[in-house]
C-alpha cells in the first residue's frame, strides 16, 4: 500500500488513512521472516539521493508522538529553537493504518544514501480501552510484562510526500532470539564500512526481565531485517544489566550512545556498533524528573550537540540539554520553560530532530501549506 499525505484532515472518530512525509539529514549522525508487509511500487535500489553539504541545510525536523494519539506528528523549525507543528497538532502518520497493534509509539527519522527512513514501536498502550483488541496487552502481561509487543514498523520514502509502510514482526522472524517480550523504540543507521542500512532497538528478554540494545541490517527496500539481531557491543560485557532507548550520534571524533539506565547515561567508542564504555554515571538530563529517549542532533554550523530527551513528569514535554565536548550538559529546560519553544504543540512525546535542507523544508513546508516555520 502506498501512503501520501492529507493536510489538515484528520478526526480520530473517522479512522481515516492520513500519512505524511517528511525528509531529514542526520546531520553528525552515522549513521528475514515474517512481516506484514504494506510496501508496494518499483524497487528502490536504483535511487540515489542528492549529495548535500552543510551550507544546504537550513531547517530542522522534528517527529514525534502524543500519549493520547498513538500516531505520529512533524514539526518544523528554522533556527533549531522554535517548532511550529506542520498540520496544526494533529497527527499527520496514523498509527492504525501502519501498526499490527493500530498503534505507534516512539518514531524516529532518518536519511540514508538511497532514501529516507523511519521506524517507530508497533505498540497501543491504550488499545483495550479503544476497543481495538480484548485484552490490555498483545500477549500475557504475567509472562511477557508492561507493553508486550513484538513487531516494529519500518517505513520509506524517496520523495517525503509517498511512503511505503512495514510492520515487521521480529518474534516471528528470528525464533533463535528466544520468546521475546518487547521489541522498542527502533532507530535507523547507516553502515559506511559495509554500505548497509541497520536498525537498532530495544530488546526485551525473559519475561522483559532484561532490556538491552540489539541491531541488525535491513533490505533496501526497508521491509525486513535481514541478519539475525545481535548486541550492540559494550566493553566490558554488561552482561543481564538491562538499558533502554537507545541513540548513536557522532560528533568529536567519536561514537556516542546515549541510552536510559535510571537516566540517560552516555557511552562512548571508536567503532560504529562495537566496544562502548560508559564515561561515567552521570545523569546527562539536567532537568529533574523522571526522563527517557535520548536524541541528539548538532546545531547547523556550529560545533554545539542538542541531547533532548523525553521528561515525563507532569506534564509531560520534551526537555533539553546542550555540549560541546559530550562532557560538560548545560540544561536548557523544557519546551516553553526556556529557549527552547513551541508556537501551537504541547505533549511531544520520544521524538527525533534532523537537519532539511533549505529546498527539503521549503518545499515541505509548501506542502503543508506553512508559511512560517
Amino acid at each position: 500500500m502506498k501512503h501520501a499525505f492529507r493536510r489538515h484532515d484528520f478526526a480520530p472518530s473517522l479512522r481515516r488513512h492520513l500519512l505524511a512525509a517528511a525528509c531529514a539529514l542526520a546531520a553528525g549522525l552515522l549513521a528475514p521472516s515474517l512481516s506484514s508487509c504494506s510496501t508496494c511500487g518499483s524497487s528502490s535500489s536504483d535511487f540515489t539521493l542528492p549529495e548535500v553539504t552543510e551550507d544546504n541545510f537550513g531547517a530542522y525536523l522534528m517527529v514525534s508522538f502524543r500519549e493520547q494519539y498513538h500516531d505520529i506528528f512533524f514539526a518544523l523549525s528554522s533556527d533549531g529553537y522554535t517548532f511550529t507543528d506542520v498540520n496544526g497538532n494533529k497527527p499527520v502518520l496514523l498509527g492504525i493504518d501502519l501498526a499490527e497493534q493500530k498503534g505507534i509509539r516512539d518514531p524516529h527519522i532518518f536519511r540514508g544514501p538511497d532514501g529516507f527512513y523511519m521506524a517507530a514501536t508497533d505498540l497501543h498502550i491504550y488499545a483495550q480501552r479503544q476497543g481495538l483488541r480484548a485484552t490490555q496487552w498483545q500477549r500475557d502481561a504475567q509472562k511477557y510484562g508492561w507493553g508486550n509487543n513484538r513487531s516494529l514498523v519500518l517505513m520509506k520514502s524517496k520523495d517525503l510526500i509517498n511512503w511505503t509502510s512495514t510492520h515487521f514482526d521480529v518474534a516471528s522472524a528470528f525464533p533463535e532470539l528466544g520468546d521475546i517480550s518487547q521489541a522498542w523504540a527502533p532507530e535507523t543507521g547507516y553502515d559506511p564500512v559495509e554500505k548497509k542500512i541497520f536498525v537498532y532497538f530495544t530488546l526485551g528478554l525473559e519475561g522483559g526481565e532484561v532490556k538491552q540494545l540489539y541491531w541488525a541490517y535491513t533490505d533496501k527496500d526497508f521491509t525486513q531485517l535481514v541478519t539475525v539481531p545481535k548486541l550492540i557491543g559494550f566493553d566490558p560485557d554488561l552482561g543481564t544489566h538491562s538499558y533502554i532507548d537507545g541513540d548513536l550520534s557522532y560528533g568529536n571524533g567519536k561514537y556516542h550512545l546515549f541510552d536510559y539506565d535510571s537516566g540517560i547515561k552516555h557511552a562512548e567508542s571508536d567503532h560504529l556498533l562495537y566496544g562502548y564504555k560508559y564515561v561515567n554515571d552521570e545523569n546527562c538530563a539536567k532537568t529533574g524528573g523522571a526522563v527517557e529517549a535520548p536524541n541528539v542532533w548538532r546545531r547547523i554550523g556550529t560545533d554545539k550537540y542538542v541531547l533532548m530527551f523525553d521528561n515525563y513528569s507532569f506534564p509531560n514535554e520534551m526537555a533539553f540539554s546542550e555540549t560541546t565536548d559530550f562532557r560538560e550538559f548545560t540544561n536548557l529546560g523544557r519546551f516553553n520553560q526556556g529557549v527552547m519553544k513551541t508556537t501551537n504543540f504541547t505533549g511531544a512525546k520520544h521524538g527525533a530532530v534532523i537537519v532539511l535542507t533549505k529546498e527539503e523544508a521549503k518545499k515541505f513546508a509548501d506542502y503543508c501549506g506553512l508559511e512560517k516555520y
